[in-house]
């Protein structure tokens, strides 16, 4: 049968190149939300199941963070046609991947569900061979204020300390026939100004960019066949809830619902004018074409197609793809503990019976480690549109992290932490709220997070890596860029004169002391992974300086400060050269192996590099390698087996990382150490699965550097200079190597078991 398979694909391959993503079909109905199905647009997600009958989805739009930085739903819809929707060998509940909307039959009535990727508006259509009644019920359990527990707080931004009397504040509702208006107002006064006081920038507040105070978000039901027809008290999954009831005012074969959504800060009048500015613009069928035309693209940019033993890896990553697609065109990134799909958090951990608002580790903190393994992937797979919210993320919050290293230390550049809030500064529990009094105001008093900096140089690195792949104008990243490697030289320089009289080493080196590799190797000196960030930041950062003819003394001084960051650090493992995580540290706090961080993500060492052994090493005989590899969420042994060219490593870990997930849509994972679905562990499953195909050293391009011979392959990714790279994979043998623009054929690397030859490659 895998033979058979193999040939069809095959067979399709050649007849028509690329075969859209497959449809997900399921033939029964869901026990509960954990039975979700994603489906989204734009900037919105709804998990979309058929209980009982109905049709029920949450709704999700990002950016919809309330006063103590909760990202709260928009609220729960429930469809009843009449009779119910019936299981049987009728019912399929499908995601049609390439288009990117769900449908729902039961061979008599279909329900259609989609989302405008160009305007924050759902659309579900209802068609049934026979007029029949139907009714539609939004629910939303914010109905009045609600009391957080202590453990639920863990939503917020205040974490593990909520403070005396902190409630989720209720929603405002105006039901009408035909429509349901439905939002959010923050006041002005958020846990933003509860954080800004506690770590002493109470006195700029009037300066500082603050994305939650008379924050206004939600939407509106419109429902023109329906007549409002009362409201309700019930209890949902253990939590109440006031549902608002509208039925068909006659049955019908059809039924169109919109629900426009909006986000606006500023005055409820304001957001309503923007509410109706959206409505104004909408043609549905012109928008249905349109989304179906963007979907379509997204996919034609690149794609993984995998038969045999790799296709559930291809078959998840595209379906985590698909998720990242669904928060596309949004002003704010996709959260790593969930995104837009979290579900009743009681099916994920039966310890959180709470809202369906609940996820671990907040809603508008964005912790960088996590985030990062998001964005990585989007390089290759040409998704420039769903990268730039996250390099617009930094750019936002960029004069509050200066303002941090202005008024704490008196020195410039911008002070990023790990535990990162969409404001730019500490989450308020990881701060400390027992500090010592004579503790710098700068730090986190946390033995995590403390001297945690440098993961804002990955996205820096993104930044720069997407102008050489995708031609992004990046011109504004920049002062971003500069201003991170600014606060290392001028932080660490400080840091110095206090120690001693010099600022620099006998070696003319700058000393990254206190530091940190990530949040496991603490009170690090020269820590290997900030020292391989700052190198490849700085030198990609002149690089672009000069290709862009900037003026000569900024790139004489980013040239100077290359030529003083750190060397990384090596030492010796029974008899074996490694790579070290720092020259020293105090205590070893996780579990994340930063010793191989120079192999991705700084892709210092690896496949096509001379000195590889030394990674190849540490991979091997390092202890703290060997404990701390695995699969869960942000770990990354898939990534590092495939970067080192080890494919049978390789293949184990990423089979391990982009297996199913234990809920019924396969690409739901967790939830590991965060959430679920577990969108880090998504990402990383991406990158590896990736670096698997394809890599890149200098001008040369990778082909299946660590690809297992016998998997059929057909896939096409993004690389430097705007090139794309096309290859079928099938039986051993590299049946098309297409690079678009041409490569010189020399600098195209097949594995040698190919037998492909290197003049097959065409334009």
């Amino acid at each position: 049968m895998k033979s058979l398979w193999s040939l069809f694909l095959l067979v399709l391959w050649s007849l028509y190149g690329w075969c859209y993503p497959a449809d997900v079909v399921w033939q029964s109905q869901s026990v509960n939300s954990s039975e979700s199905m994603p489906c989204g647009g734009g900037s919105i997600g709804m998990n979309v199941w058929v209980e009982d009958g109905d049709v029920l989805f949450y709704l999700a739009r990002s950016g919809s963070f309330d006063e103590n930085n909760t990202l709260l739903k928009a609220g729960r819809f429930r469809i009843s046609l009449t009779p119910k929707l019936q299981s049987g060998p009728g019912f399929t509940q499908r995601l049609i991947v390439k288009d990117g909307y769900c449908v729902i039959s039961d061979g008599q009535r279909q329900v259609m569900l989609w989302v405008d990727v160009n305007k924050p508006v759902v659309h579900v259509d209802i068609q049934q061979d026979h007029a029949a009644p139907m009714t539609c019920i939004y629910e939303n359990w914010r109905h009045q204020d609600r009391d957080i527990a202590k453990q639920e707080s863990f939503q917020t931004s205040y974490k593990f300390r909520i403070p005396t009397g902190c409630v989720t504040h209720h929603d405002e509702f105006a039901p009408a026939d035909g429509e349901m208006l439905f939002y959010h107002h923050n006041a002005d006064s958020t846990v933003f100004d509860a954080t800004a006081h506690q770590q002493a920038l109470g006195s700029y507040v009037s300066q500082m960019y603050d994305p939650l105070g008379q924050l206004v978000f939600g939407g509106k039901l419109i429902a023109s066949q329906l007549a409002y027809d009362g409201t309700f008290l019930s209890v949902y999954n253990k939590v109440d809830y006031r549902g608002w009831r509208f039925r068909a005012v006659r049955p019908s074969h059809r039924y169109s619902l919109t629900i426009v959504m909006a986000n606006h800060q500023g005055t409820v009048a304001e957001w309503q004018r923007q509410l109706a500015d959206v409505c104004a613009a909408i043609r549905p069928a012109r928008d249905l074409k349109a989304s179906r035309r963007w979907w379509n693209r997204w996919w034609e940019r690149s794609f993984i197609e995998a038969s045999g033993e790799g296709a559930m890896l291809s078959r998840n990553y595209t379906l985590f793809r698909y998720m990242m697609g669904c928060n596309a065109n949004s002003d704010w990134p996709t959260k790593f503990n969930g995104g837009l799909f979290t579900f009743d958090p009681v099916y994920v951990d039966a310890r959180y019976p709470y809202t369906p608002d609940f996820r671990r580790w907040g809603g508008g903190t964005h912790t960088a480690q996590n985030q990062r393994l998001l964005y990585w992937p989007l390089l290759k797979s040409g998704d420039y549109d769903a990268l730039k919210s996250q390099l617009d993320f930094y750019l936002r919050i960029l004069g509050n992290a200066q303002l941090r290293s202005k008024v704490y230390w008196k020195h410039g550049g911008a002070a990023f932490t790990e535990q990162l809030e969409n404001f730019g500064l500490p989450e308020h529990d990881e701060y400390g709220l027992k500090r010592p009094a004579d503790y710098d105001p700068g730090m986190q008093h946390n033995a995590w997070l403390e001297y945690t900096w440098d993961t804002v140089l990955e996205f820096c690195q993104m930044a720069l890596d997407a102008e050489s792949y995708g031609g992004m104008d990046i011109s504004a990243y920049i002062p971003w860029i500069a201003s991170s490697l600014d606060f290392f030289d001028e932080h660490y320089r400080m840091l110095a004169r206090k120690r001693g009289s010099k600022e620099l080493d006998g070696n003319g080196k700058l000393v990254i002391y206190p530091g940190s590799g990530a949040e496991t190797f603490k009170m690090a000196y020269n820590p290997t992974s900030t020292a391989a960030g700052l190198r490849v930041v700085t030198r990609h950062l002149i690089d672009y300086l000069k290709a862009h003819q900037a003026d000569t003394s900024m790139v004489h001084r980013y040239e100077n400060m290359l030529n003083t960051w750190p060397d990384l650090s090596f030492r010796e493992v029974n008899g074996h050269r490694v790579i070290s995580p720092a020259v020293v540290w105090e205590r070893v706090n996780n579990v994340e192996p930063v010793m191989l961080y120079p192999v991705f993500p700084w892709h210092i060492y690896g496949v096509g590099h001379d000195s590889i052994d030394v990674a190849l090493n540490t991979w091997r005989h390092d202890p703290y390698v060997k404990k701390f590899n695995g699969i869960v969420s942000w770990e990354q042994a898939g990534i590092w087996a495939a970067d080192l060219g080890l494919t049978e490593e390789a293949v184990y870990w990423n089979q391990k990382k982009l297996a199913d997930g234990p809920f019924r849509f396969p690409a739901f994972w967790g939830p590991g150490h965060d959430w679920a679905p577990d969108h880090n562990w998504g990402g990383s499953g991406m990158i590896g699965l990736q670096e698997m195909l394809m890599q890149e050293v200098g001008d040369k391009i990778y082909i299946l550097p660590a690809w297992p011979r016998h998997w059929d392959v057909h896939f096409k990714l993004h690389c430097s200079r705007q090139t794309t790279v096309e290859v079928t994979l099938h039986d051993g043998r590299v049946t098309q190597l297409d690079v678009s623009p041409q490569r010189d054929a020399s600098l195209l690397v097949l594995p040698e078991w190919t037998k492909a030859a290197v003049s097959a490659v065409q334009k």
